[in-house]
């Protein structure tokens, strides 16, 4: 039997993973071992291993590295605990492969360790663009150190072959995320009314923003720029996430805080939503606002519109039902003005998701299979070069 191990750091990268789980769990061939870390492990940001728990699956570890700052500093400091935390998880738990998504400073350090320690990673949604964070350099890497690959879109793909590696273990298989859009039964307008204890309006957002990691020191200054922007519009009640754990996240999340004390009749805080209630959230609204990620793969699955702010997500493959706008209040008002506009809701009615597939999960977990049961992973990686002027 093979031991895989799942790392999750925060709680929508969990909610992504949770139907690999459900597909990993039910192969016997396997025992898969989760390491919860990051904000899992914080109060300060709703102690979100719980959510894994409750749904019914068991940590092996966890594992604190948040300190209590919001610098660039703290988030070195926290690297350098979770290097040294998910060595010493790695030599107890004994994986043959490590499984992570994305491109957050907890998933680079758990896989460099993993590298250092001779373990083989598979490595989800690689390829992407996020320029105004400093995950996307952190992404590259990842994928440097790891040895299967499963992508988003045929596009990234063809970047992660780019990177240098071999086409054999590159898959494109969708976002993953989008099976929960399939599978997941949604809750409905009335007892997301009753769970989270407001009303909806005629008009409504959800609102998740997170800090630009690579901008000095913009948080607060785009943080007020949208409370502005939403001042303006006193019809629309807004349902807003909480930011990250990345440097400036707290500024984000105590102007919320505020803004929710003085407004409570025309808008909702919370620091940790879950995978359900966030999409059925979705279902709901009428738009995604912020940059988060799931404005650019998720929403367009549900047909509604995403004002994705700023630079945080400059890069990635983008629905037509995404407005892009820059982070000054005027910017995004003219956003949401056209986001609300006849021709742009006409518009939504044929978006196409560039990031569906079908069954993610399912093909994720049969390649993993395939190749530790058949083939076996080579550590030793030989840089794969493109040939002259031929296409992946």
């Amino acid at each position: 039997m093979k031991k895989i191990c799942v790392v999750t750091g925060s709680r929508a990268e969990y909610g992504l993973l949770k139907p690999l789980l459900h597909e990993l769990n039910t192969m016997p061939e396997f025992a898969v071992r989760i390491i919860a870390t990051g904000s899992h492990c914080s109060p300060e940001f709703g102690l979100t291993y719980k959510e894994v728990e409750s749904d019914g699956f068991t940590i092996d570890r966890k594992i604190e590295i948040l300190v209590s700052s919001d610098t660039c500093v703290a988030t070195c400091k926290a690297m350098g605990l979770a290097h040294i935390s998910f060595a010493e998880a790695y030599a107890q738990l004994k994986p043959d492969l490590v499984i992570v998504l994305g491109d957050r400073f907890e998933i680079f350090s758990a896989v460099a360790s993993a590298c250092v320690s001779r373990i083989p990673v598979a490595h989800l949604h690689g390829g992407e663009i996020t320029e105004g964070a400093v995950d996307d350099s952190l992404r590259h890497c990842i994928t440097k150190m790891s040895h299967l690959h499963f992508t988003s879109t045929a596009e990234y793909r063809r970047r992660v072959i780019q990177l240098g590696e071999n086409p054999r273990f590159v898959f494109g298989v969708g976002a993953i995320g989008l099976d929960n859009v399939r599978n997941l039964k949604l809750l409905s307008r009335t007892e997301l009314e009753r769970q989270l204890g407001f009303k909806f309006c005629g008009k409504n957002l959800l609102v998740t923003f997170h800090p630009a990691t690579l901008e000095d020191d913009t948080a607060s200054g785009q943080m007020k720029a949208l409370l502005a922007a939403i001042d303006s519009t006193p019809e629309v009640f807004t349902i807003f996430t909480k930011a990250n754990a990345d440097a400036g996240g707290r500024i984000i999340n105590k102007l919320i805080d505020s803004y929710a004390s003085r407004n409570p009749s025309r808008c909702s805080a919370h620091a940790s939503l879950g995978q359900l209630r966030y999409l059925s959230l979705m279902k709901q609204v009428d738009a995604v606002v912020g940059n988060s990620s799931s404005g650019i793969i998720e929403a367009p699955s549900f047909r509604i519109g995403t004002i994705n702010i700023g630079d945080r997500q400059k890069g990635r493959i983008k629905a037509r039902s995404v407005i892009d706008c820059e982070p000054t209040s005027a910017s995004i008002v003219r956003a949401l003005r056209k986001m609300y506009s006849k021709d742009f809701q006409e518009r939504l009615r044929s978006t196409k998701n560039p990031y569906e597939k079908n069954a993610t999960a399912r093909s994720i977990a049969r390649v993993i299979k395939s190749t530790l049961l058949r083939d076996g992973l080579v550590l030793k990686k030989k840089f794969f070069d493109l040939p002259v002027g031929e296409k992946w």
